[in-house]
């Protein structure tokens, strides 16, 4: 992707996040990114195209920070204990990851914030709802396979179920943050509670049937 290029989409992420997907106006993201009107009818015919390709570009920033985040806190941990050689466990680099969404940083409110919008603006326009679709399922399945990791026996459709509820909690806790609803404690916290519910729940997905019997007198196990 060429440099002008990508400061359009980050141009456009900002001014997204700043106005909404309905405030977004060619004279000031050219002002944003510092390129003529011009140059942005040149590398997206219309603005639906410059949607979609913002849509992605978000999606891309934010698998990019995620992973950069995450192997910085994985070599400060092995900092702590030298010599050790160890690694976060699978579930807290599920953790982890998912965190990550709910942070006070600048570009983690920037890029959720656009992302929210754009979601939102899927409904009205169907031309965003395949871009939108395909980057949740890319998310869906990262996600199950990081409680695959966790419960490795677990069937692989309570883990896609699974992943499925965390990512649309995780996007409804950032909503939440983001419009001063849920303070940013508690969206973390309410976050790792569901962790450790699914996580549960799929200990007794991969234990079978029986693991979901419960007593229904005295003496009965």
């Amino acid at each position: 992707m060429s440099d002008r290029r990508t400061a359009i989409l980050e141009a456009a992420a900002t001014v997204i996040a700043r106005r909404g997907v309905r405030g977004l106006r060619v004279e000031e993201l050219a002002a944003e990114a510092g390129v003529s009107k011009a140059l942005i009818y040149y590398h997206f015919e219309d603005r639906t195209g410059l949607l979609r390709r913002t849509l992605a570009f978000v999606n891309n920033r934010a698998e990019r920070y995620t992973a950069e985040q995450s192997a910085a806190e994985a070599a400060a941990d092995a900092e702590a204990t030298p010599g050790s050689g160890a690694t976060p466990g699978p579930l807290r680099r599920l953790e982890q990851a998912l965190l990550l969404e709910l942070q006070d940083l600048p570009h983690v409110r920037e890029n959720s914030t656009a992302w929210g919008e754009l979601r939102a603006s899927a409904v009205f326009d169907p031309e965003l709802r395949g871009e939108l679709a395909l980057a949740s399922v890319i998310w869906v399945r990262e996600v199950a396979d990081q409680l695959g990791e966790v419960r490795p026996t677990a069937p692989e459709s309570a883990l896609t179920a699974s992943a499925e509820r965390l990512t649309a909690l995780l996007e409804g806790l950032s909503a939440r943050w983001l419009s001063g609803i849920l303070p940013l404690t508690d969206a973390r916290t309410r976050m790792r509670e569901a962790i450790g519910v699914e996580v549960t729940h799929l200990a007794r997905h991969a234990a079978g049937p029986a693991a979901y019997d419960t007593p229904t007198g005295p003496g009965q196990a």
